[in-house]
């Protein structure tokens, strides 16, 4: 399985056979600029904002994926699990889907705008999670002292922040969003910080639990 990031929130990921999975389009967002065409054979939303469902940035004959039944496509699995973007049971953000992806025997946790900490029932509906993707810009998701709990919650052999303040958002991102030192310091994890590509291959596991961050794949922004 090869990831790169995006920016924000959306992921590339890819199967050794070669399969796309697209993770929350956004378009334009701040400073961020996604590739005008991304060809992917899965489109996953999820939730319903602009800055996440910007679907018309994919190409090719995919499949949108934005509910949480359980499906299997190609050699990719994937299901998701109800959960909120807030922490009043939607009340004012709405439902959020953390999507369970499973390809090349890892299962990558895409926990979306998550709002909240996770309960027991939800924790186990997850169950075993290799990557966990999570929010940790606080004010509209979980910060990074509450997405380091759910860190803890799921026990991921790597965690990777998104949703945060970068220097591509300038000077509103830092309004907006925390950046992601205060989640690496309560997960306390060791770190590889400024990937460009993360690759994961069948049946590798970290030494022990680890955070990586990504570098905004900018050098496709716009092509």
């Amino acid at each position: 399985m090869k990831m790169i990031w995006y920016g924000h929130s959306s992921f590339l990921l890819t199967s050794e056979n070669g399969t796309r999975v697209l993770i929350d389009p956004y378009g334009k967002f701040l400073g961020y600029r996604m590739p005008k065409a991304i060809e992917a054979d899965l489109v996953v939303v999820t939730h319903n904002h602009k800055d996440h469902n910007q679907i018309k940035v994919a190409s090719g004959n995919y499949k949108l994926i934005d509910q949480p039944e359980a499906q299997t496509i190609k050699d990719v699995s994937i299901r998701g699990v109800r959960t909120f973007h807030d922490k009043h049971n939607g009340a004012k953000r709405g439902g959020n889907i953390c999507f369970l992806i499973e390809m090349d025997g890892v299962v990558v946790c895409h926990a979306g705008d998550l709002g909240h900490l996770l309960t027991e029932e939800q924790v186990a509906e997850i169950g075993h999670v290799d990557v966990l993707i999570v929010p940790v810009g606080g004010r509209m998701t979980l910060n990074g002292a509450e997405a380091a709990q759910v860190v803890r919650q799921l026990k991921p052999s790597v965690a990777i922040p998104m949703h945060y303040s970068t220097k591509a958002l300038g000077l509103l991102g830092k309004v907006i969003f925390q950046n992601a030192e205060p989640f690496i310091q309560a997960t306390g994890q060791p770190l590889t910080s400024d990937v460009q590509t993360f690759t994961w291959r069948k049946n590798e596991g970290a030494e022990q639990p680890r955070t990586l961050t990504f570098q905004y794949a900018q050098q496709y922004a716009g092509q």
